[in-house]
């Protein structure tokens, strides 16, 4: 598919803000199903510094700064990307028992560093308790495959928790959101993520975009006017490195072509859309909109479909 993607993003400040520094991850990544064809980042106004690099995931990092006073901050990136559906990397072994890709993970003096094991360790929004343990145990049975186990987790997500948009906020602890059994796409990627690290497993956060009308006679996904937020499983190879396997807890699914892969990071701190340090502005008002819409006609422009989004 070739997808475009627009991501408005509207600060309105009260007072006005007098400088700001932000850092955005904007720029969909290239990937093994995924090819950037095309991207531009505008912002208004004018920043008076901006500039680009990898971060220490590879994701695309964009930085400006404004030094003059201003009242009103938009922030849009358009992309154009091809994508294709996912396949399972030739190198990893899926039949491998998850107890043993645990063991294989776990430190040991002189062994092989696999950097996979980055993503084993707990962080702010993705933290080890045992509640994450007791869910995660009924699909996580001994001797279980990892790709299997992640896949009945995943669909048992789907089955036992409720999207509800009004139930949580980013700052919601992700055992909280386990125990209430509802929330949005970053509960239940963190909630996932906590499951497989408390267990030993190396979890990673994905943010990216869904599209937002499926084609005819395919059901609309959840999350599609938002960005949204998914999973990925490491699952070593036979003898050597792996690769990663993405899940979607909130729709019960792998992700195909209709997704679009953001950033990667521990959880949603490492790849926020946006975030900035400012001076003034001591209350503010966001409105993100978010479009992704297949390429008929290339020379049309779909517009963002707007909602309000924590900052």
């Amino acid at each position: 598919m070739l997808l475009h993607v627009t991501h408005a993003t509207q600060y309105d400040y009260t007072p006005p803000v007098e400088t700001a520094q932000h850092l955005a991850h904007l720029k969909p990544m290239n990937t093994a199903s995924q090819r950037l064809v095309s991207h531009t980042l505008t912002i208004t106004p004018e920043p008076a510094q901006r500039s680009e690099s990898p971060d220490v995931y590879g994701n695309a990092r964009a930085f400006f700064a404004l030094d003059s006073t201003h009242e009103e901050l938009m922030v849009t990136a358009e992309s154009v990307v091809e994508t294709s559906v996912p396949g399972l990397p030739p190198q990893v072994a899926r039949e491998l028992p998850w107890e043993a890709v645990r063991e294989r993970l776990r430190y040991a003096k002189g062994a092989p560093y696999d950097p996979a094991a980055d993503f084993l360790f707990p962080s702010r929004y993705a933290p080890r308790h045992d509640d994450f343990a007791a869910y995660a145990r009924a699909s996580f049975a001994p001797g279980r495959p990892t790709f299997d186990a992640a896949m009945d987790l995943t669909l048992r997500m789907h089955a036992d928790f409720d999207y509800d948009a009004d139930s949580t906020e980013i700052s919601t602890p992700a055992v909280e959101a386990l125990a209430q059994r509802r929330g949005v796409c970053q509960d239940f990627a963190h909630i996932m993520i906590a499951c497989l690290r408390t267990l030993g497993l190396p979890a990673r956060y994905v943010s990216g975009y869904l599209l937002t009308q499926p084609p005819p006679g395919r059901p609309r996904l959840v999350g599609a006017d938002a960005s949204h937020a998914w999973v990925s499983v490491y699952l070593p190879g036979k003898d050597g490195p792996g690769g990663w396997v993405d899940f979607d807890p909130t729709n019960g699914r792998q992700p195909g072509e209709d997704y679009v892969t953001l950033a990667i990071g521990r959880d949603y701190a490492d790849v926020s859309p946006m975030r900035g340090v400012l001076h003034g502005g001591a209350r503010h008002a966001l409105h993100v909109g978010v479009t992704v819409l297949p390429i008929d006609n290339p020379s049309s422009t779909p517009s963002p479909t707007d909602h309000k989004e924590s900052p």
